[in-house]
């Protein structure tokens, strides 16, 4: 037989009739719903939306003096009291647990926030009331405790997600701002690692109510904790984030390992922060870089574009870290490196490519490649003169952006590794004259813009070539004006020899 709750209980506007408005009886009540609201109605389909209206009617009576009153011991009841029900509601209005190959079960969740939202609105008005007021200090523990779920509530119903809607967006919005009024701070990053240098910030809490639910077990039992903890940590940056470090980097590596494609990314991106934002000292410690890597290194082998422009974005920036740690001495062979290792992969990767995605995600990243490798680029560059003659054949699309990337690659590989270019000047000659011709006589739906973008990089590349050799791109082109009719190309073989006469006529 089951008990009503109506009658094992008092409602609670009996809490406000004359002589029941006491700072006890709120609390008894309080008490009483969030007991009712996190047990007896857990297992009940409506029930907790019958406890929710109480709790709400609850709230939007009591006066604020009667959260906040009473002695030491009193007030931190009280304050706990709210925080509860605050982690409460954001579970009420949280999205329902993703199960694989089902589909999206998030209807009505969006209304549950909206609900949750405004009854936030108004906990929050009576905080900074009573902040406004002379006469109730205790405000600062109330909101202490309230802080931290109402902040997660926030940010898990701010971001776009399948589980919002632009009507619960616009009330999180608006408890967020609220939330940073009644908390004195100008801005997220502020709340979080504190305005000032004596304020102490709010990560370290919000990181504690978001780790039960980061681990392997449970991470996944929200779909909205990954995305705020991921939001979250973008906002902190130097010099705040390296204090937070044994907090962070277990549960990026943990969301970047997942089989999931979206996840891979996510925690991927965290991982870039942390590299941006932590000092290179703090990563080297306990071969923290090291872990990095090979983590983000193995990524490498999943033929998705998305995931592997996060990647490299990553690694490029990882490089200069790990190599801190192995500075050349000189008087030996220069070891290989992280990078040459990257490389070696990408290419390998590259020459067989059919993709289109891929081969333009691989193609621009290259050219930081060879930035970064300078005159050690000459290790890869068998492959690398393989990987630029293929990519050059072929279209790749309207806005041949592979194209225009491997001409920059090809740009930078002259300027760094010129000693090694005469012996390969005839082969690099014919692949971009062969280019040159195709874009003139382009018949696919290249924008002009494209097609000048694309012949002045080539002739750029020829100028180069002919500086390399003395001079022998010139005479080798000297013959093409007498068999050649093309205005575009003739253009491009004029530049050359300009250029070259310039240049020694100016004795260099």
């Amino acid at each position: 037989m089951d008990i009503d709750p109506s009658r094992e209980n008092p409602s609670p506007e009996s809490c406000f009739l004359p002589g029941g408005q006491s700072s006890a009886a709120l609390r008894q009540a309080i008490s009483q719903i969030l007991h009712r609201f996190t047990y007896q109605e857990a297992r009940r389909g409506n029930g907790k939306d019958a406890v929710f209206q109480d709790l709400s009617v609850l709230i939007e009576a009591a006066e604020y003096g009667r959260l906040f009153e009473g002695d030491g011991a009193q007030i931190r009841g009280m304050s706990e009291m709210l925080g509860e029900v605050a982690k409460a509601l954001g579970m009420y209005a949280a999205p329902p647990k993703e199960e694989v190959g089902s589909r999206d079960d998030s209807s009505g969740v969006d209304e549950k926030a909206t609900e949750v939202g405004l009854l936030f609105l108004k906990l929050l008005g009576k905080v900074e009331t009573a902040k406004n007021s002379l006469f109730c200090p205790a405000w600062k523990t109330g909101l202490h405790h309230l802080a931290g779920p109402v902040y997660i509530f926030a940010i898990t119903h701010n971001l776009e997600q399948p589980w919002t809607s632009p009507r619960s967006r616009e009330i999180a919005g608006e408890v967020l701002s609220l939330l940073l009024r009644v908390s004195n701070c100008d801005s997220v990053a502020g709340f979080l690692h504190g305005e000032n240098e004596e304020e102490k910030g709010r990560f370290t809490m919000i990181m504690g109510l978001l780790k039960p639910d980061l681990n392997k077990e449970s991470w996944k039992n929200n779909p909205a904790t990954k995305h705020v903890f991921s939001w979250t940590l973008q906002q902190i940056t130097r010099p705040w984030l390296n204090q937070h470090l044994e907090r962070i980097l277990p549960p990026s590596l943990l969301i970047s390992d997942d089989y999931q494609m979206e996840n891979k990314i996510l925690g991927i991106r965290c991982l870039h922060h942390i590299v941006l934002n932590v000092p290179a000292a703090d990563l080297l410690q306990y071969n923290r870089a090291q872990v990095l890597y090979h983590a983000i290194f193995n990524h490498l082998y999943t033929p998705e574009h998305q995931l592997i422009q996060a990647v490299l974005l990553c690694l490029l920036d990882l490089f200069p870290v790990l190599e801190k740690a192995e500075q050349w001495k000189g008087g030996a062979v220069r070891p290989t490196t992280h990078c040459d290792e990257v490389l070696q992969l990408i290419l390998t990767h590259m020459e067989p490519e059919h993709r289109l995605l891929l081969r333009r995600t691989y193609a621009r990243n290259l050219p930081a490649f060879v930035r970064r490798l300078g005159i050690l680029t000459v290790r890869h560059f068998k492959r690398l003169q393989r990987v630029v003659i293929g990519y050059l054949e072929v279209y790749d699309g309207p806005e041949e952006e592979a194209r225009l990337k491997i001409l920059e690659t090809l740009k930078l590989l002259i300027q760094h590794a010129w000693p090694r270019i005469s012996c390969r000047l005839v082969v690099l000659l014919k692949t971009l004259l062969k280019l040159i011709c195709d874009v003139a006589r382009d018949p696919n739906f290249t924008s002009e813009s494209v097609k000048i973008a694309l012949l002045q990089e080539a002739t750029d590349c020829l100028i180069l070539l002919d500086h390399c050799s003395q001079g022998q791109v010139k005479g080798l082109l000297a013959k093409i004006p007498q068999s050649c009719e093309d205005g575009k190309v003739l253009s491009c073989v004029r530049k050359v020899q300009q250029a070259s006469e310039g240049a020694y006529s100016d004795g260099t």
